[in-house]
């Protein structure tokens, strides 16, 4: 066998053998080839799809739209939604091949995402029913003892999520944590962990904006010894490997890089990984969950995010109310964090009456997690054994939680003449970030008090030219 025929006979396995439906075009739109598995999705026996065009299968809707005649009309790679002939919905994206500057191949793979969307649905009728449930049984918040773990589950909402999260912890489908900033999204991630069948399993928490995209590679997917200079003598296994059969938890994944989303999503098709500097692959094996607090749907509409990953990831989602929709809880988290603070320090702090009225009116802009730094802040600045009494309660003092509404008039932005809506918050952004800075050294502390991650705050002070600890008029 020459090594024409080798290569050959290797392109065809491939083919035959893939999970993805493949299908090879030729630069004026024949097709040449297909995977065995296309003709189910697609309705039409290979041998058929084979003796036709993509323009054709176009024109009658068995491909609608077609992603290879779009490659072959820009001679750029491709990626869109399908609808095929047989109502199912698929996920199909083309890359061009060149020969000498010219383009000679189209190859496309696509995917059938119609079955996750029937399991989406599933769980949404899932969470429906359980609703219907509770409505109909009127069961009181403090019906559930010890069902939520090491969370405080009081309110109605809060007690569906978690039964919805306990259901689905058995299994390894994805899991996408959506809420503002401070929520506890973290928290819960941690909780579905130790319901899962991988409980004795490593829980890899990994903030994905905090990892420069230089060291995302290296960091995620390890290295062997000698891969790169500084590298360290016996190499190292990355974030992925560590979370072999447990759980890896990808906090902001709304602000991954383009490059980086793609080799994420290699690795959760593939379920291996191979180091820098390796040329053996490594099995992986985790339950994924995921978290953001931004809206990845429209992050794919403005091409930020990757079409394929997001409904890779979208399989289990689950929105996390903020604190002001959820006051029932906001008493046993404060209490839940007087306690840690005791053992902390050593010491027997609680709080005012008074403090407590206001922390229950409070609206935390910031969620948990402010009102857990507030009441640390608070703790530290106490002289006494009683946190935020009356000489505590002036504005602005450590025992003064925030009160005001973030949509009071003294608040509002007001639009100048001429002036848009874009161009009014972002101003009034500026305002607020050039007078924090003022106060704030670091960027980590400024980003705590806005509820918001550290790079965040990083490119929204160069964005406005903001510097940290001096007046920002000019003097």
């Amino acid at each position: 066998m020459t090594e024409a025929q080798a290569d050959f006979a290797t392109l065809k396995a491939m083919v035959e053998t893939a999970q993805d439906h493949l299908f090879v075009v030729d630069a004026e739109g024949r097709i040449l080839d297909v995977s065995p598995g296309a003709a189910t999705v697609y309705g039409m026996p290979r041998e058929t799809l084979c003796t036709t065009t993509v323009q054709a299968l176009q024109a009658s809707g068995v491909l609608s739209p077609s992603v290879s005649l779009e490659v072959i009309r820009s001679g750029q790679p491709a990626q869109l939604m399908q609808r095929t002939g047989t109502g199912r919905q698929v996920i199909a994206e083309a890359h061009p091949v060149y020969v000498g500057g010219r383009l000679v191949r189209v190859i496309s793979r696509s995917r059938d995402l119609t079955d996750l969307r029937l399991l989406q649905d599933e769980y949404a009728l899932l969470q429906q029913r359980f609703t219907e449930h509770l409505k109909r049984h009127h069961e009181a918040p403090g019906e559930l003892p010890g069902e939520a773990g090491e969370l405080v589950v009081k309110s109605r909402v809060m007690r569906e999520i978690t039964q919805l999260l306990k259901r689905s912890a058995p299994t390894d489908a994805t899991v996408l944590m959506l809420g503002e900033s401070g929520v506890g999204k973290t928290a819960f991630a941690r909780q579905l962990h130790r319901w899962s069948r991988r409980r004795d399993g490593a829980f890899v928490d990994v903030n994905c904006a905090a990892i420069p995209e230089s060291l995302f590679e290296s960091e995620m997917f390890g290295y062997q010894p000698g891969a790169f200079s500084g590298a360290a003598r016996q190499g190292k296994a990355g974030l992925l490997e560590q979370a072999h059969n447990g759980t890896l938890f990808l906090d902001e994944i709304g602000e991954l890089p383009l490059t980086m989303q793609s080799k994420l999503l290699k690795v959760i098709q593939d379920g291996s990984l191979t180091r820098l500097g390796d040329t053996r692959s490594r099995r992986v094996d985790f339950r994924l969950v995921v978290a953001t607090n931004r809206d990845l749907a429209r992050q794919v509409e403005e091409g930020a995010f990757r079409l394929d990953l997001y409904y890779r990831l979208n399989v289990i989602p689950v929105t996390l109310p903020p604190l002001r929709e959820r006051r029932e809880e906001i008493r046993g988290l404060a209490e839940r964090q007087l306690e840690r603070l005791n053992r902390r320090y050593g010491d027997d702090k609680m709080l005012h009456p008074r403090a407590w009225a206001e922390l229950m009116s409070a609206e935390w802009p910031g969620n948990v997690r402010e009102l857990e730094n507030w009441l640390e802040r608070a703790w530290l600045a106490a002289e006494s054994s009683v946190i935020g009494g009356p000489a505590g309660s002036e504005p602005d003092s450590p025992g003064a939680p925030p009160s005001r509404h973030p949509t009071d008039p003294a608040d509002a932005a007001l639009l100048a003449e001429g002036e848009g809506l874009k161009a009014a918050l972002a101003a009034h952004e500026r305002r607020i970030l050039a007078q924090l800075a003022e106060t704030h050294g670091s960027t980590y502390a400024l980003a705590e008090r806005l509820g918001i991650s550290q790079p965040s705050v990083v490119r929204k002070l160069k964005r406005y030219a903001i510097a940290l600890g001096r007046d920002q008029s000019g003097r």
